[in-house]
């Protein structure tokens, strides 16, 4: 004890030897919630010291601002809270999706917290809920117990100390990352907070945002991309004059994007009692097909979208970035259908989640589609026992598209049934696939669950191509996964020795000849359009004719950051893409007549949901769903109000998305 005491007097007592060993020890638990071992966590410290110190100067330049302050032990808490945070969100998202917590995630947080259900059960939330409660009043009982210090503060001196800190801090990172030690570029994310750490990796997911601007940005450097005369003598590419749009076929254009769905035998150590995907597997044999490497790993299914439809990578933007979040709620930006409207397509975007998600109901005007029909304009919708809706709902969806106009039509949809979390407990009862052999009770259960959605929505494929094979129109369809599923893995697991490859499938109703190869996901669209013969908007013309030059992928990033953020000089200085009127939902939500029985309200119309509520003046009235031809109002109103009660389909975090005329 005298020894204890001999310490704390001679170093603990000093508030700068205090705040060092604190920012160790925090940041030796951020670690260890992140990597979920304490050993691991060690082995980090020992293995790269000076990036452990990197990230231990960041928390303590933060945590020094408490030298200003008398109450000195709450203000050392309050800031070590932020990092706290930072360790037990980034822990608890790593438990259930394979990439690590950003700050643009702040930005999805209501996406987050619309289905977290999905992921803890009610009692995991109420004890979450409790802990946040009990923290805030143990922070205001901390307040008023801790003791003011005795002396006086100098605050030059304290100033002085916190400049030398931040100074430090950002020096050794400065030097760190001329000298490699750190990373600046995170081509995989979970890699990138492993190998540099949490806390340097989380502030600069928040200082790089967007596309940097190109050392060699100019008109003549945009330009010089194409070839002299590729895009017309002005070097300018114009919508529609630079297409040939007068193509002999134009078969309709659909995209399946699958939720985590990969071919789970390439996974090491786990086995099946029988194929969990014998009608894709057949399809891979029979049609185009090959690898696909995808941007994200157990999560990002929007970016995933965003690369197919723009043929822009991701990894262009700052880490961890959704450009649905952030430079496409701003801006237009040249995609497929936009690049197929000259053509006469209609395009529509499918997704059997709510519309709402990642902003797609907004997003997707920027992006060129005519109709989006999510899922509050489904009925008849199966759930998955984690709460998510099964894929077979999509088929009718598909057809309903296709038969919604007259010309060819562009459909890309999002399939959701495949999603985590995984439970490592048993949950299916009499499931149509088994686990034979695998690592762990817990695995076990995992990938049986897994398997039998991913058996299911195979299940959904054949439906789908059966009903498209006797369609009386020409037809290409695109299948892939957009990532793999969030159950912990490792490029050791894989088969592939990838984390990143995903399988596709180019399915036609019209013989089109099989040709296997290898893509990424921004040039898969361009390589669908060549096997059409069509070349139509800028960036399908990038990857079909530049795709083997040596700046390919500098050239690519020079277009997107020109088309996004630029100057705009390939399109002539303008930005050519006007928002669409998105409509949502292919088919009309009609009201016939407003119906008074008693003192009791009913809408009589056509097509509602389990969404649609009767709405007057704006405001969502008390509504019950009796079927997809009437509604019941379960409230009062004035008589002479009646007539202007509309019909509006209501989202589930409460956002109208739209509402009859």
């Amino acid at each position: 004890m005298e020894k204890l005491k001999a310490f704390y007097i001679k170093y603990l007592k000093n508030y700068i030897m205090l705040l060092v060993v604190i920012a160790i020890a925090m940041n030796l638990l951020i670690e260890t919630l992140a990597r979920h071992s304490l050993f691991e966590s060690l082995g980090f410290l020992f293995t790269s010291p000076l990036v452990f110190l990197c990230n231990v100067l960041i928390i303590l330049a933060v945590i020094s601002l408490s030298l200003l302050f008398r109450k000195r032990i709450f203000f050392i808490c309050l800031f070590c809270l932020p990092w706290l945070a930072l360790g037990i969100i980034n822990g608890v998202i790593l438990a259930n999706r394979m990439t690590p917590f950003t700050v643009k995630d702040l930005s999805s947080l209501e996406d987050g917290l619309s289905i977290v259900t999905n992921y803890f059960s009610i009692g995991t939330i109420i004890l979450g809920v409790a802990g946040i409660v009990a923290l805030v009043l143990g922070f205001i009982i901390l307040y008023r117990k801790t003791p003011k210090l005795k002396e006086k503060i100098d605050y030059r001196k304290a100033a002085a100390v916190i400049v030398v800190i931040i100074v430090a801090a950002f020096g050794t990172v400065q030097i760190s990352i001329k000298a490699g030690v750190l990373d600046t570029f995170f081509g995989n994310l979970a890699y990138a907070y492993r190998d540099n750490g949490v806390p340097y990796c989380f502030l600069v997911t928040w200082v790089s945002t967007g596309i940097d601007r190109p050392a060699d940005y100019s008109e003549e450097a945009v330009k010089s991309v194409f070839d002299d005369g590729e895009l017309g003598e002005d070097g300018i590419y114009t919508p529609g004059e630079d297409d040939d749009t007068d193509v002999e076929s134009k078969p309709n254009i659909l995209f399946l994007q699958l939720e985590s769905f990969i071919d789970p035998t390439l996974v090491e150590g786990v086995k099946f009692s029988e194929d969990p995907i014998p009608n894709y597997r057949r399809l891979m044999e029979d049609y185009s097909s090959g690898y696909l490497t995808v941007p994200a790993v157990g999560a990002g299914t929007a970016n995933v979208e965003f690369e197919v439809m723009t043929g822009i990578s991701v990894k262009f933007f700052g880490p961890g970035e959704y450009p649905y979040k952030s430079i496409l709620r701003e801006v237009t930006c040249e995609s497929t259908p936009y690049d197929l409207r000259p053509l006469g397509y209609t395009s529509h975007a499918i997704h059997n989640h709510r519309g709402a998600f990642y902003g797609r109901n907004k997003v997707f005007s920027n992006m060129g589609f005519d109709t989006f029909t999510s899922l509050e304009y489904m009925n008849n919708v199966m759930k998955t026992p984690r709460n998510w809706a099964k894929d077979g709902v999509l088929t009718e969806q598909i057809l309903d598209a296709l038969g919604s106009s007259e010309g060819p039509d562009y459909i890309y949809t999002i399939s959701v049934q495949g999603h985590g979390k995984y439970p490592q407990e048993q949950v299916l009862e009499n499931p149509a696939i088994t686990v034979t052999e695998a690592a762990s009770e817990e695995q076990k259960w995992a990938y049986e669950y897994y398997a039998n959605q991913v058996y299911e929505m195979d299940l959904f494929i054949k439906e789908l191509t059966d009903a498209l094979e006797s369609y009386d129109e020409d037809i290409i369809l695109v299948m892939y996964g957009d990532h793999l599923p969030a159950l912990d893995m490792t490029e050791e697991d894989m088969k592939t020795g990838s984390l990143y490859q995903t399988q596709y499938i180019i399915w036609d109703n019209f013989g089109m000849e099989k040709k296997d190869r290898d893509l990424a996901t921004y040039q898969l669209t361009a390589e669908v359009m060549d096997r059409l013969d069509i070349s139509a908007g800028l960036m399908t013309k990038y990857h079909q004719n530049h795709a083997g030059d040596s700046g390919y992928m500098a050239g690519l990033r020079l277009l997107a950051y020109d088309m996004l953020y630029g100057e705009r000089y390939i399109y002539g200085g303008t930005n050519p893409f006007k928002a669409t009127d998105l409509k949502m939902g292919v088919r009309d939500i009609k009201i016939d007549e407003v119906v008074q029985i008693g003192e009791k309200y009913y809408i009589k119309g056509q097509n509602f949901t389990e969404y649609s509520k009767i709405s007057l003046d704006g405001k969502i009235l008390n509504t019950v769903y009796l079927g997809p031809t009437i509604l019941a109002l379960n409230e009062e109103v004035d008589p002479e109000d009646a007539s202007r009660m509309k019909v509006s389909q209501v989202e589930k975090n409460e956002e109208v998305l739209s509402t009859t005329e």
